[in-house]
């Protein structure tokens, strides 16, 4: 996805100079690393910035999103054991099938009954059916997606992140899930991993682990997806991306596990890690201007409702028949 090398910041409503916005930025993101700001309150917080006093780094913000994102997950890895991850992934590849390609197929009917551009529906469908913007953007050059298209698709993927990182807690409480089921629910319901992993750690510690394990096992199906969508718009040309930092993660867990000298370290890092995700959910919230909302366009976000409804009924229903 290119961005214009022009424009190195949005402007909001308040009308500030830049060395202002600057600083109240630094500010604002050093609070998000601190116990006192939480990941849906990070994440609000990034909406209101972008859209009053105007996100200074635009142009640096999904790069840096991205490489924090990354690496807060790895570190979430050092709080995990791989015997329990284990048993958590086995329980969840069963949803994660059917729900992929259910998804998957679903997105494809409502494309076509929509009328949405082609391939702006398979980034939608594919963001929804696996993890999100990570999805769009390994599938978006295998299809040769433009700019808009990738656009439409990261902004309807990411207004939805936005509602569940707020309502899934308050609907699992509300429904008395437990943290295995809202983990489970959480992996396979909402599209970004940034999302879910925030979504979990409000309900729970053992949440958090099955939602980021069945998730990042979630993600590897980028690869197969990826073929498939290259051999169904015959563009075997595209680069597909392979999501590496999943492999770190692994690693983290295993040394957390086996390496007994990790165990001094790890509550540190952990902790280290969530702050990272806060503030990569601040990001998030910063990268939300209204100019990203209105290009969505109504059909779209159509589309990307109607499936985020048919995936999280879906797999709340399976994760509450299977208790």
């Amino acid at each position: 996805m290119q961005v214009s090398t022009h424009n190195t910041e949005t402007p909001g409503l308040l009308k500030i100079g830049n060395n202002t916005r600057k600083i109240i930025f630094i500010i604002a993101a050093v609070l998000c690393l601190t116990p006192w700001v939480s990941a849906p309150i990070a994440l609000l917080a990034g909406i209101i910035f972008a859209n009053t006093i105007g996100h200074p780094f635009a142009q640096l913000n999904s790069k840096a999103t991205k490489i924090l994102l990354q690496v807060s997950v790895v570190g979430l890895g050092f709080g995990m054991n791989v015997h329990s991850a284990i048993q958590a992934g086995k329980e969840g590849i069963l949803f994660t099938i059917c729900s992929i390609f259910g998804t998957l197929t679903l997105g494809f009917l409502l494309g076509k009954l929509l009328k949405i551009d082609r391939k702006t529906s398979q980034l939608i469908s594919s963001g929804t059916a696996i993890c999100g913007g990570s999805a769009i953007a390994a599938i978006a050059p295998v299809i040769n997606a433009d700019e808009k298209q990738m656009s439409v698709a990261l902004g309807t993927v990411f207004i939805l992140n936005s509602i569940a990182l707020f309502l899934f807690p308050a609907i699992g409480h509300g429904l008395h899930l437990s943290e295995q089921q809202f983990g489970l629910w959480a992996a396979i319901a909402i599209h970004d991993t940034s999302s879910v992993v925030g979504a979990a750690s409000k309900y729970g510690p053992h949440a958090l682990e099955v939602a980021t394990t069945v998730k990042l096992a979630r993600a590897l199906w980028i690869i197969p997806l990826s073929l498939g969508t290259a051999l169904v718009f015959k563009s075997g040309s595209g680069k597909i991306k392979i999501p590496w930092f999943i492999g770190y993660f692994i690693l983290a867990m295993i040394c957390n596990t086996y390496f007994a000298p990790t165990a001094i370290i790890s509550p540190y890092i952990v902790a280290i890690a969530k702050a990272g995700l806060t503030l990569t959910l601040f990001l998030i919230g910063c990268g939300l201007s209204v100019q990203k909302l209105k290009s969505v366009g109504v059909r779209p976000l159509i589309q990307g409702v109607l499936l985020w409804i048919f995936i999280s009924v879906l797999a709340l229903s399976a994760v509450m028949l299977v208790g």
